[in-house]
């Protein structure tokens, strides 16, 4: 199984999976469990595949939701990533900059929407976006 965040080095990267039109989110191999929670605070939804050797783990957007709102939410989780010290890669076909930004808003005002229990308080970001690459 090939991962993404593994590949170039990232600690999540989101993209349309191949030949679907699953936006997942691949976090790197051994991936701290506070990640793997966050993304699922942040409403992505985490799948699993144990093997004889290691088990892989990643996130997807739930699939019931609208392309656009699938869009919507992944943009929107990137700004608490970033927050929280990960470093997060967007492909430019999921990216969707008006929720981005409102997230940002939302963790400047000290509202934001969905953040792990035991993280530090939201600072505004410093940060510019997230590159975006096409994997």
């Amino acid at each position: 199984m090939a991962n993404l965040a593994d590949e170039y080095g990232t600690d999540v990267e989101i993209y349309i999976k191949a030949l679907t039109t699953t936006i997942h989110a691949d976090t790197a191999t051994g991936a701290p469990g506070r990640l793997l929670d966050l993304l699922d605070q942040l409403g992505l939804e985490r799948r699993e595949v144990r093997t004889a050797g290691p088990v892989y783990i990643w996130h997807e957007v739930p699939e019931h939701l609208s392309a656009d709102a699938q869009m919507r939410l992944a943009s929107s989780a990137i700004p608490a990533l970033l927050v929280d010290g990960y470093q997060v890669n967007c492909a430019p076909e999921v990216f969707d900059e008006a929720a981005y930004h409102q997230a940002v808003q939302e963790i400047r005002s000290g509202k934001p929407r969905h953040r792990a229990q035991n993280s530090p308080p939201a600072a505004s970001p410093s940060r510019t976006p997230p590159a975006r690459r096409t994997p």
